[in-house]
């Protein structure tokens, strides 16, 4: 087994993993054996579905997919007829009416270089595309994520650069440095986030249209900051599916954890984790304080707390 730069759960300062491993993974079982109760294992094919990762990796790390499972679970996809097409893509096709059913896109967070080590040549052998949506003051080496003893690998700007231009993996902004967007004030936060666009855009050579809130929480005031930079969509960490009604700029992705079976990735897949685990509202609003940003004018709205 690897050695673990092991993230935290609700241990360390800033953004990072929130409950347990072992107490997240049974709630999640108990839901996945309620959806094949009640469906008996039918998937729900409407609508785009987003599934996010973080690393894929050996690693004891709570946000470290094994790469045997991460096979498996691309696979499943494969086999199983599923569609996974580019996120920007995904949205096109959702705005335009077209028939997004049995529909994915893929996401990984933060920029870990075992994406590109382990979870690549799956998505090319299998010809998925993937979005990586990176804090480029990170990736710079001038921020780090907090909540990690030691900050495992991330790509390099020349190998993030050599992967966006090889087709498989876009790249999208991610902040500057992953903060909370609700604790910050409104200079800070119009920073955080029109700061990476221009950042990634500068180093890419081309236009970056999406974007992701860190841990998914942001109120109305950073909707309109990232509209007011020019991204095109958003994802949030908020789960169920996507419709054409869906805010492009709030778009619901469900994350695959390091200890989820078969049934808990096909129950994500089909509808069987549409709704929020139990109790998550309240843990959120203990754990982030959730309330009105100083200088925002309206309500939080946010979606799961997760170190995205």
């Amino acid at each position: 087994m690897a050695s673990a730069p092991a993230a935290q759960p609700g241990a360390m300062r800033g953004i990072g993993p929130t409950l347990p491993p072992r107490v997240k993974a049974a709630a999640t079982r108990a839901q996945s054996a309620w959806w094949l109760a009640r469906s008996r294992g039918r998937l729900d094919l409407k609508g785009l579905r987003i599934l996010f990762y973080h690393r894929v990796s050996e690693d004891e790390d709570a946000l470290a997919v094994a790469p045997r499972r991460f096979r498996e679970q691309m696979e499943l996809i494969a086999t199983a007829g599923w569609h996974v097409v580019d996120l920007c893509e995904a949205v096109d096709l959702l705005l335009a009416g077209h028939s997004v059913h049995r529909t994915i896109a893929l996401n990984f967070d933060d920029g870990y270089r075992d994406v590109a080590e382990n979870a690549l040549p799956v998505l090319e052998r299998l010809g998925f595309p993937a979005t990586v949506f990176v804090a480029t003051g990170v990736t710079d080496g001038t921020a780090s994520f907090a909540w990690y003893r030691r900050q495992p690998p991330l790509l390099t700007w020349e190998e993030i650069v050599a992967l966006d231009r090889g087709g498989t993996l876009r790249f999208g902004a991610h902040t500057i440095t992953h903060p909370n967007l609700l604790a910050l004030q409104d200079e800070s936060a119009r920073h955080e986030i029109a700061g990476s666009k221009l950042a990634l855009e500068a180093k890419l050579g081309r236009e970056v249209e999406a974007f992701c809130y860190p841990a998914g929480l942001f109120s109305d005031r950073d909707r309109s900051f990232v509209a007011d930079a020019g991204f095109r969509l958003a994802v949030s960490c908020e789960p169920g599916v996507n419709r054409p009604w869906t805010d492009p700029l709030a778009l619901h992705r469900r994350q695959i954890d390091a200890r989820d079976s078969l049934l808990d990735f096909r129950a994500k897949l089909g509808g069987g984790h549409d709704s929020p685990l139990p109790l998550r509202g309240a843990y959120r609003r203990l754990r982030y304080g959730e309330r009105k940003p100083k200088g925002s004018h309206r309500p939080a709205m946010s979606g799961r707390a997760s170190p995205t």
